[in-house]
């Protein structure tokens, strides 16, 4: 039986980015999860680390990780500061800029979930979503919008928003006008997604009402 992680390797699994469950650490941690079969070196540079599905249920299976990190770690700093990758949804208050390392970090949180998608699909499918995405469907929406290059709103700019909603495995996607809705519908089908275009019966709003597809 594989031996369970160490507490400092358990720290590394439970500080993984949550959208793409990338990994920072020492080559020395790093490695010793590779050879735990719990994480993977992307075989692409800039070669960043990943977790697998083992890796995946070790850190999902711990409960209150963010207060366990806080208990562990006083001097961590709180998730805005750490640098911490995180899909926009639109709507933050705080947006990052679109800078080119912005483009980087999304380009390789795509890629690594592709990646997720080859090592979790039972026939290595990267055309469509995988267990993670199906129960992270906001960020896993707003991360294949955002790697496609649409705009999410923030500030004063107008864009997509990807929003929760009571159906199961559905989010909802507004958009500015009806050019960009169908654009982004255009660009989660190409993910994997089935999206179709509804009205709110009070606001008359247009919108994507999108599932990750099964087949």
């Amino acid at each position: 039986m594989t031996r369970p992680p160490t507490a400092a390797q358990r720290r590394v699994i439970e500080a993984a980015d949550p959208v793409t469950g990338r990994l920072r650490g020492t080559d020395a941690q790093l490695s010793a999860l590779v050879k735990r079969g719990l994480a993977f070196r992307h075989p692409r540079p800039p070669h960043d680390h990943f977790l697998t599905p083992a890796g995946h249920r070790i850190r999902e299976a711990v409960p209150d990780a963010s207060e366990a990190r806080e208990a562990t770690r006083t001097t961590e700093p709180s998730a805005p500061s750490t640098g911490v990758f995180a899909a926009r949804v639109g709507g933050e208050e705080a947006a990052p800029p679109s800078a080119p390392a912005r483009l980087r970090e999304v380009r390789s949180a795509w890629e690594g979930l592709l990646e997720l998608r080859r090592m979790t699909n039972p026939d290595g499918a990267v055309d469509r979503p995988c267990g993670w995405e199906r129960t992270h469907l906001v960020r896993a929406a707003a991360l294949a919008l955002e790697a496609a290059g649409h705009r999410p709103a923030g500030g004063d700019a107008d864009g997509y928003r990807v929003r929760a909603t009571p159906q199961p495995e559905a989010v909802a996607v507004y958009a500015p006008d009806a050019g960009a809705l169908a654009a982004c519908a255009a660009t989660l089908g190409r993910a994997g997604w089935q999206a179709g275009e509804y009205t709110e019966p009070r606001t008359r709003a247009r919108y994507l009402l999108a599932s990750p597809r099964r087949a």
